[in-house]
């Protein structure tokens, strides 16, 4: 029996092409992350345009890991004033229920 194989993808990232193998039906989030990350590169290149290679990834890396711990403060947060708006709702109905 043969696996069957994942495409190879080529994406370019500052102007180095890569042969990236994604799984199947994963191609455009692959395409998102390649321009995510060529549009982090291309921000911080405007922020600090003396970096380059290494640096100037490795920058931009951790603008988008920065970027990405915030959203899940905010997701954490937001999970958390769900939770206690559910909290109270159910609590407020088990009170009418019990006042019947």
């Amino acid at each position: 029996m043969r696996l069957q194989e994942q495409p190879i993808n080529v994406v370019s990232i500052l102007g180095i092409d890569y042969s990236i193998k994604a799984p199947e039906g994963q191609e455009e989030t692959l395409a998102q992350a390649v321009r995510m990350l060529n549009k982090a590169l291309n921000e911080t290149k405007r922020q600090y345009p003396t970096l380059i290679g290494d640096k100037l990834l490795v920058l931009a890396a951790l603008n988008l890991c920065s970027k990405q711990v915030e959203l899940q403060k905010e997701h954490q947060q937001t999970l958390a004033r769900t939770q206690a708006q559910i909290d109270a709702t159910v609590d407020a109905i088990v009170r009418t229920i019990a006042e019947q």
